[in-house]
């Protein structure tokens, strides 16, 4: 039987980092988090237990994100129709957001650049899953896991690199 307390304590933090580059959003990540363990555990008890509850959880993770994804954009083009005034909240560091934004964007833009495989490899690495498991959200055998993150981390720089020299031109 899974221990899930064991198995939130040490993946949460890795989920929430996946989800965060999903999303890009802090909150939010945490949120959908929150919600792939719940959703893990409903359905654990109605379905049973999963081989790995790890990959598992990142399964329904990436589809929550998934959906995030549609349900922004639809929020997006609603939003635009409506104008609704607000108090100001209290502006922080322009510098700072400007140079956080930056940052955040250039790195969406190279992410951005790769192809969904080369995306999705590179995020559930940097979450902490072990090849195996990517290898199990992804469809790759194992032994293309190692391949594939050398080439989209190679890709990745040379797609920032791109960006920047872009810039830089302009």
């Amino acid at each position: 039987m899974t221990d899930w307390s064991e198995v939130y304590r040490a993946t949460f933090p890795d989920l929430v980092r996946y989800l965060h580059r999903k999303v890009w959003d802090e909150d939010r990540a945490r949120d959908l988090a929150q919600d792939a363990f719940a959703r893990a555990l409903d359905s654990s008890a109605a379905d049973g237990e999963p081989a790995n509850p790890r990959a598992w959880l990142f399964r329904i993770a990436a589809n929550l994100a998934h959906d995030e994804a549609r349900l922004a954009t639809r929020r997006r083009r609603h939003l635009t129709l409506l104008t609704v005034e607000t108090d100001p909240a209290p502006a922080p560091d322009p510098l700072e957001t400007m140079e956080r934004e930056a940052r955040e964007a250039a790195a969406r833009a190279a992410l951005g650049r790769l192809s969904e495989r080369d995306r999705e490899t590179l995020l559930l690495w940097d979450a902490g899953l072990s090849y195996t498991e990517i290898a199990e959200q992804t469809g790759l055998s194992v032994g293309a896991v190692g391949t594939t993150l050398a080439r989209a981390r190679r890709r990745l720089v040379e797609a920032h690199a791109g960006l920047e020299a872009k810039h830089a031109a302009h």
